[in-house]
Order: structure tokens, then sequence, then C-alpha cells
């Protein structure tokens, strides 16, 4: 426990956890820049291998496979040896690897490059979260993992726009944002080695966060958890059609080009920013999640059929916005609380990475099944109803998760 107690001390003027919280920041910017330099250049890579939809799909799904299936070592190998120690290589090493994807020659190297990227990505969210939730004060917590969620909403904005702006505007080869993208990331790296103070613990100090018992499977899947790793799947399911797919959408279906595509695109994670503080500050100023939940699910289902059920660009804009308010990125940070609340302190980094790994299958399945559903049906929209489909199964699961009583995180 003495970990713990020295991580949220201040250091100087500013205190650890405001430290951290600016350098996760900083990491998720850096790995949703990374991703979503790919997206408005998915009709250059198109022509250049000669995809179908599907196997354009395929890209996305398969970079996620190697993400997701690392969440849940990469929390087990930080909960025993350090979270800083897996984390940090992980975001240097993806960021190197960023670069070698855009020299790759041909399709199946390309592929294979890009799902070594999302591997070592895979190193960053368990051990993250880990480290944020033991050193974020309680009262903080929610607040805290929205400002360090919204790093996703700039991100996915920065990455738009390096993208559309080198290769539409400045001519450059859909190759160049792979490279350039790669700098900031692996001085990003560097930063958090130098910030982020973690050590493994010590038998002793494990033997007494858990009473001496050993980690039980069951402790991951009580029934709280259970309700939300279904949350935050469908909810990811539904957010990876989004920003996958908008880029080509608004090309393909909207007939807008160049660097407004990047501007409309934005449009989501830049909503998603004030979403986020707010309904986060809410279930901290309540003390629940459910409710807040509630709220924001059915709403971003609304958004997630508006964007392409009518004509209107204004609707569509109006709907873009709305589903970065209410969706995935907002809702995030409530479910992180939830998973905060309700897991066994002592494997904070294993909770997280299951929860994110089962959320993620979400981001494998969706730019593949989305591409499949255009290909049979020639339209995306069909692709985009399927994901607010789920988003009511996902809205149903945050009706049964209980918090009449005090979680086990929270009690003393």
């Amino acid at each position: 426990m003495a970990n713990h107690t020295e991580q949220e001390k201040p250091e100087g003027r500013i205190p650890y956890w405001v430290k951290i919280t600016i350098v996760f920041l900083l990491g998720w910017i850096a790995i949703y820049a990374t991703r979503a330099i790919l997206n408005p250049v998915m009709d250059d890579i198109q022509a250049e291998f000669n995809l179908s939809a599907a196997q354009l799909g395929l890209i996305s799904s398969i970079f996620f496979i190697g993400y997701a299936g690392l969440n849940v070592p990469s929390g087990i190998l930080g909960d025993k040896f350090g979270k800083k120690r897996v984390l940090v290589p992980g975001v240097i090493i993806f960021g190197i690897m960023a670069a070698v994807t855009g020299g790759m020659p041909s399709f199946g190297l390309f592929m294979f490059a890009w799902l070594l990227v999302g591997i070592f990505q895979g190193f960053y969210y368990g051990p993250q979260y880990g480290i944020s939730s033991e050193a974020i004060p309680k009262k903080h917590i929610t607040l805290g993992s929205a400002i360090i969620n919204s790093g996703m909403a700039f991100g996915l904005s920065i990455g738009y726009f390096v993208s559309s702006y080198t290769v539409d505007t400045l001519g450059m080869s859909w190759r160049a944002p792979f490279y350039i993208i790669a700098i900031p990331v692996v001085l990003i790296g560097l930063l958090m080695w130098w910030v982020i103070k973690d050590k493994p613990k010590t038998s002793v100090e494990k033997a007494a966060e858990n009473g001496g018992q050993k980690l039980k499977i069951s402790e991951l899947f009580s029934k709280n958890l259970i309700f939300t790793y279904i949350t935050i799947f469908c909810a990811i399911y539904a957010f990876f059609v989004v920003v996958t797919w908008i880029p080509y959408y608004l090309e393909h279906a909207r007939g807008i080009a160049g660097t407004e595509v990047a501007f409309v695109s934005s449009l989501v994670p830049w909503a998603a920013i004030p979403g986020s503080i707010f309904f986060s500050w809410i279930a901290d100023r309540m003390g629940k999640r459910r409710p807040v939940l509630l709220v924001m699910l059915p709403l971003s289902i609304i958004a997630t059929v508006s964007i392409v059920a009518f004509d209107s660009m204004w609707i569509l804009y109006a709907s873009l916005i709305g589903y970065g308010i209410f969706g995935k990125i907002s809702t995030n940070p409530v479910l992180v609380a939830v998973v905060a609340d309700n897991a066994p302190k002592h494997a904070l980094g294993t909770a997280f990475g299951l929860y994110n790994f089962i959320g993620m299958c979400g981001s494998i399945l969706a730019p593949y099944i989305t591409g499949w559903l255009t290909d049979i049906t020639g339209s995306l929209n069909a692709g985009f109803y399927f994901a607010a489909g789920l988003l009511v199964i996902g809205t149903i699961s945050v009706l049964f998760i209980k918090e009449g009583e005090a979680a086990p995180n929270l009690r003393k």
C-alpha cells in the first residue's frame, strides 16, 4: 500500500495524479491519431492494392485483432512486473512500426506491419488505467478518466487532419502520414518514461491488498462486470463503424472530398470532449453511473441511425455532433468507473485489460462486417443500422447493472 500513498502525494506544485492524467491524455492522442491516419486514405489504399470493400475493412479488423489480443496479457504482465515496464516500450515500438507500415510495398506486408502496430498498442490500455485508477483520487476518478479519454477525440481529429492535409492538399503520397505520425508518438513514449512513477508491488503489498488470497477468475466476472463488458462491446462496435467508415461514407454517399472530409469527420471527436467531461462530472456528482448511461446510450442510438437515414446535410452534421456527445468516447469513462468500482483492487490492470479486450472485439468485427454488408447491399446504411441495433442491446445491459450496494473498491 505504500506505493499507492506515494503516488497520491504532490511532487512540487503539481500533484502526481495530475501529471499522469496529462501524460495519459497524450498517450491516447498518440494511439488514436495513428489509427485515424488510415481512414482518409482508404480510397488510395483500395486503388493501389485493388481491394473490395470487405478487404478494405479487413485492414482495420486485422489491426484490432492484434490490439485486442494483447489487452489481457498486457494487464497481467503489468500487474506482475510493473505497468510502466509494459506500457512505455509498447508506445515507442508502435510509433516505430507506424513508419514501417507506410513503407510496405505489398498488401500482405502492409497488413502484417499494421497488425504489429495494433499488437504494441495493445500494451497500453490495461496498464494505463491500472496506474491512473490507483493514483487518481476516488472523488475525481470519473472526471480524471474523462480527461484522459478525451485524448481519443483529439487524436482522431489530428489523425484525420494530418492524413487529409498531407495527401489531398499537399499532394503527398498516402504513405506520408504513416511516417509523419511516428515522430510525435515516439517522443510521447519517452515523456511517459520520465513522468510515470510505477514499480511492481512486493509480495507483501499484494498479500495485504487481497487478504493473502490469490485472484479468482470469478472476481473478474461479477454480474456488474459482465453487463459492463456487454455494454462496452456494443458501444465500441458502433464507434468503429462510425470512425472507420465515415470518411468513406462522406466521399461516396455525400460527395464530400479533400480536407472537408477531415473537418466533417472531426465533428464526432470534438463534440465528444465536452460531452465526455460533462457526463463524467455528472456521474461523479451523483455517485452513480447507471442513470447517466441510460440517458447517453438511447441518444447515441438515435444519432447513429440519423447519420444515414436522412438526406439533409444539416441533419448529418447534427447527428455526428450528437454521436460525439453521447457515443462511445463519452460513455467510456463512465463505464471505466463502473469497472474501477467493481473490479478486484489487486488486479486492476488485468480487469481493465479484460474489459477492453471484450470491448475491442467489437472493433475487430465492425470494419469487416460493415464492409461485407456494403458489398452485399450496395450501401453503407445497413452497417450503421446494425450498429444501432447492438446499441439497443447495450442499453438493455445497463439496466441490469446494480448500484444499490457499495462497490468492492469503495467499501471501507
